[in-house]
């Protein structure tokens, strides 16, 4: 009898464990990946704060499913292909955004152009400007890793990021997240700083292998960014300039727009063109680039992302001339069809005054206007062309930005 007592609480024992046994594993799994992205999770939704996790979940499948299905705003009204592609790289600056938009409906031609807003940044705000465009073909993109959508990871900032001016052996010694991997003046990533960077070349890939629309699109692509704002006769200059370079300049590797001068002596200008070797500051507003630029720029991925400055442009020069054995070469208008309006950003730490930027960008059109829409171009300055060092900014040691940045190539 007390055998038997003995053998029934055995096997209860026994069921109680194998229960236990399987209620752990349904809780916790044995795939170490699995239990990774769940704590991985509840770690990023405990510190959202004010972003509710499921949002920004929501926000990452719809920005996916925009890029994948790429609604052309406006094509009943303009069905024919594009003349002209304008890609304009947006942030958060809607009054600006919206002076951009004022003037583009004011060039001359906008309707044979195909203009695509690159979105680092979602709000309704923007979103409605850029819905309310009826005068042209409208693509708008977004940048799938952007700190609005990873706020407390990387790409964004992970709450274990190491402190920016951290000394290496203190991050070390907290083990921070990249206490290896400092710039090289010793600073750390600041996802805000390195964000547009990132956008850039992700952007430069996307346009020209994902929009399906310029997929049989040969001309030229001209980058610009929201506080930028067009001259009434951009068309009509841009044009014109590609045939110019045809006959003047065959070897320019790029077009540039516009340039940093404003409008000072644009009368005597509106219709010089100089070529130049590329530079970063000069050179980096209302930049055209062709498909076969885009291609040897595609064969310096590597080089672009590993070199440690926070910005695409200065980058850019240092490929000019190096990576790229023979340095970029630009044609320049002299008189700029391209204004930059912006006086507050990334590099500029001003307070906005977008009504005083418009304020001058019609005082100096009122001054320009006779000299729109030249009839032919002339090229009367030819400038070295040579590779142009510089000492790299930093801001971009993390080996976390060099991959991502590597792998936009087959990431799109």
């Amino acid at each position: 009898m007390r055998f038997r007592l003995l053998k029934k609480n055995f096997i209860v024992l026994l069921v109680v464990l194998l229960v236990f046994l399987v209620l752990f594993y349904v809780t916790f799994g044995t795939n170490d990946g699995s239990r990774e992205e769940t704590r991985k999770e509840a770690t990023q939704a405990e510190g959202l704060n004010k972003f509710e996790f499921g949002t920004i979940l929501s926000m990452r499948t719809s920005v996916y499913d925009s890029n994948y299905k790429q609604l052309i705003q406006n094509g009943e009204h303009f069905p024919f292909e594009p003349e002209m592609a304008i890609v304009v790289q947006v942030h958060n600056r809607p009054a600006y955004l919206q002076m951009l938009i004022r003037s583009l409906q004011k060039v001359e031609g906008i309707h044979k152009a195909l203009v695509i807003f690159s979105h680092d940044y979602f709000s309704e705000e923007i979103s409605n400007m850029v819905k309310e465009i009826t005068f042209c073909k409208v693509l708008q993109i977004y940048f799938p890793y952007s700190t609005q959508l990873y706020p407390s990871e990387f790409p964004g900032q992970d709450p274990n990021d190491c402190p920016r001016d951290a000394a290496k052996e203190e991050a070390l010694r907290t083990g921070c997240l990249n206490a290896e991997h400092p710039d090289s003046y010793g600073h750390y990533r600041e996802a805000s700083i390195t964000q547009t960077k990132h956008h850039w070349w992700w952007k430069l890939h996307f346009v020209f292998e994902r929009v399906k629309v310029l997929q049989g699109y040969k001309g030229f692509v001209v980058f610009i960014e929201e506080d930028n704002y067009l001259l009434p006769d951009f068309h009509h200059y841009f044009k014109s300039m590609v045939e110019h370079r045809k006959t003047s300049c065959g070897d320019c590797d790029v077009l540039a727009l516009g340039n940093h001068k404003g409008l000072s002596g644009f009368r005597e200008l509106s219709t010089k063109t100089e070529t130049a070797g590329w530079l970063s500051t000069k050179h980096n507003i209302g930049m055209g680039i062709s498909r076969e630029l885009y291609y040897k720029l595609m064969g310096c991925n590597k080089e672009f992302c590993v070199y440690d400055d926070y910005n695409w442009d200065w980058t850019l020069q240092n490929l000019s001339g190096t990576c790229i054995s023979k340095p970029l070469k630009v044609l320049v208008a002299q008189g700029s069809r391209v204004l930059h309006t912006g006086d507050c950003g990334l590099h500029q730490k001003e307070a906005c005054r977008p009504e005083e930027a418009q304020r001058r960008v019609d005082e100096a059109l009122r001054e320009a206007e006779s000299a729109l829409f030249p009839s032919t171009l002339s090229l009367t300055e030819q400038g070295p062309v040579e590779h142009q060092p510089h000492m790299k900014n930093g801001g971009w040691g993390d080996v976390r930005d060099h991959t991502l940045c590597i792998n936009y190539a087959s990431r799109l």
